[in-house]
C-alpha cells in the first residue's frame, strides 16, 4: 500500500511517500525559516500563502524521486491538527481534492501522533507499550503509549513548552530566529571551550511530585541575569549553557519518573527539542542506569516532516477494519486537538 503524506501545520511544507512493505520511498521538505526570520517569528498569513506555493511542486518532486506517479497511490494522509488554521487548510484541501479525483481514502492525522510514531521509522524501533516524551513546538508532554491510538497523558507543561522557552530565551540573548537551535549551538560551543560555568538556573517543578512541567520561570531567571551582568560573548554563552542544562535536567528527571511510574522500560523522544545533543546524551546515560532504552527519530525527522504523517497514515490504514470505515472526504481541520485517546477511524 502506497501512502502520500502531507504536512502543513506551521512553517514547514513536508511531503513523503511511504509504502507498507518497502518503507519510506522519498520525502521532501521546504522550511520557511528565512522568510519568518525577518519578523522574529512565524506570521500565520505568510505561512499559509507559502504552503500554497510549495505543496504541489514538492508533491511532484517526491513522486519523481520515487519513480512513481499519482495513479500508484492507495491513500493520502494529511495533518488535520493541531496547528495554524490557514496552514492546515492548505494541506487538507489538497489532500481532499486529490483523494476525490483519484477515488482513494483520505486520512486526517494528528500532528503529535506523527511525531510520537516517527521513531518507528528508524532501526532499531521501539515496540508498544512505551513512554513518549513529546517536545515539539508549543507542546511538552509525557504519554503512556499502549498501542496505536491508545495514548494516556501522564504530564504536560502548565505554561511555556520547552521549545517556546528555548526560543524566548534565545531572543533575550539576541540570537535571532529560530532561537532554539541557535541557543543550543552557543551552549555546546561554550561547554566544549572548557570555560568554567558561571551561572546556575533553577529547575522548575523538579520536585513537584507529579509529571508536569513549567518553563516560563526560566525565561524570567534569564532576564534577571541579563539585567545584573554586562552581556559579553562569554556571559551569553554561560547563560545559554545554564539554561540548556536546566531544561535537560528537568526533562530527564521527569522522563525517568514516568518510566518508574508506569513500569515500562522504553522511552520514545520526539519533536524538535529531541534533536538537542545534550538532551540525547543525558537521557541515554541515565536510562541505561535503570535498564531502560531510549529511542529517537532520525535527526531529519525531529522537526515537522511529511514522512511521519505518511507513516502514521499507513499504520492507521493497516489497523483492523480501517478500510471498511467511512473515508474522510472533507477538508475539516482542528487547530486545537488533544492527542489523548485518539479514535481509530481513518478520519480521526
Amino acid at each position: 500500500m502506497l501512502v502520500l503524506g502531507i504536512e502543513t501545520s506551521c512553517d514547514e511544507t513536508g511531503i513523503a511517500l511511504y509504502h507498507t512493505k518497502r518503507g519510506l520511498l522519498s520525502h521532501a521538505l521546504y522550511s520557511q525559516t528565512e522568510m519568518h526570520g525577518e519578523y522574529g517569528g512565524v506570521v500565520p498569513e505568510l505561512a499559509s500563502r507559502d504552503h500554497i506555493r510549495r505543496v504541489l511542486p514538492l508533491i511532484r518532486q517526491t513522486f519523481a524521486a520515487a519513480g512513481l506517479d499519482l495513479r500508484d497511490l492507495d491513500a493520502i494522509a494529511y495533518t488535520r491538527g493541531p496547528g495554524l488554521a490557514g496552514a492546515l487548510l492548505v494541506g487538507a484541501s489538497i489532500a481532499a481534492a486529490l483523494g476525490f479525483a483519484l477515488r482513494i481514502p483520505v486520512l486526517g492525522i494528528h500532528h503529535l501522533e506523527g511525531h510520537l510514531l516517527s521513531p518507528l521509522l528508524s532501526t532499531p524501533a521501539p515496540v508498544f507499550p512505551f513512554v513518549a516524551l513529546l517536545v515539539s513546538g508549543g507542546h511538552t508532554q509525557l504519554m503512556e503509549v499502549s498501542g496505536l491510538g491508545q495514548y494516556t497523558l501522564l504530564g504536560e507543561t502548565v505554561d511555556d513548552a520547552a521549545g517556546e522557552a528555548f526560543d524566548k530565551t534565545a531572543k533575550l540573548l539576541g540570537l535571532g530566529y529560530p532561537g532554539g537551535p541557535a541557543l543550543s549551538k552557543l551552549a555546546d560551543e561554550f561547554s566544549s571551550s572548557g570555560q568554567q560555568e558561571r551561572f546556575r538556573l533553577p529547575r522548575p517543578m523538579l520536585h513537584s511530585g507529579d509529571l508536569n512541567f513549567s518553563f516560563s520561570g526560566l525565561k524570567t531567571a534569564v532576564l534577571t541575569l541579563i539585567n545584573k551582568h554586562e552581556i559579553t560573548e562569554k556571559t551569553r554563552g554561560s547563560i545559554a549553557l545554564a539554561f540548556q542544562e536546566a531544561v535537560v535536567d528537568v526533562l530527564t528527571e521527569k522522563s525517568l519518573a514516568a518510566l518508574a511510574e508506569t513500569g515500562l522500560t522504553q522511552l520514545v523522544v520526539a519533536g524538535g527539542v529531541g534533536a538537542n545533543r545534550q538532551l540525547r546524551r543525558s537521557l541515554c546515560h541515565n536510562a541505561e542506569k535503570i535498564g531502560a532504552t531510549v529511542f529517537f527519530p532520525e535527526l531529519e525527522f525531529c522537526t515537522d516532516n511529511g514522512a511521519m504523517i505518511a507513516f502514521a497514515g499507513a499504520m492507521r490504514l493497516q489497523s483492523p477494519g480501517a478500510l471498511d470505515r467511512k473515508p474522510d472526504d472533507t477538508f475539516t481541520i482542528k487547530a486545537r486537538w488533544d492527542l489523548e485517546i485518539q479514535e481509530m477511524s481513518p478520519g480521526a
